[in-house]
């Protein structure tokens, strides 16, 4: 194996244990609601309009960790979407039309009112990498 490939995998393996761990021992302010990741099958947790549903996504080697999410939330509801990403672009809310931009040291976070429904994309925007399918079921 060539000693200059298994440098760059080391590193890369590293930077993405890191980002893993940044994102799930990061602390939580909001308590009664949880977080979910790209990682989980789970679907965001069910809450009354007025708190905010939380959903999260680690991107690693310019992919989402795990594959494309498909999260639901129902219409009314608060959303926070946080994004943690070992490359620099930026994520974007098709439909709501909301960006903001990911690095590696700096996470995106973007708070939305989900009133329309639909299915939305969120993605990395400059690279056309999809990360989540969002649907807001009316």
């Amino acid at each position: 194996m060539d000693p200059d490939f298994r440098k760059v995998a080391l590193i890369a393996a590293g930077l993405g244990l890191l980002v893993s761990l940044f994102f799930a021992l990061r602390p939580n302010d909001d308590d009664e609601t949880a977080a979910t990741t790209a990682t989980t099958t789970e679907p965001p947790a069910t809450t009354a309009a007025s708190e905010v549903v939380k959903l999260g996504y680690v991107v690693v080697g310019g992919k989402p960790q795990g594959g494309i999410a498909r999260d639901s939330v129902d219409q009314g509801q608060t959303l926070e979407i946080s994004v943690t990403s070992d490359v620099a672009d930026e994520v974007h809310v098709h439909g709501y039309d909301l960006m903001a931009d990911v690095a590696p040291a700096a996470p995106a976070t973007i708070r939305l009112e989900a009133d329309a429904p639909g299915r939305f994309e969120i993605e990395l925007e400059n690279s056309g990498i999809q990360i989540a399918e969002l649907e807001v079921r009316a």
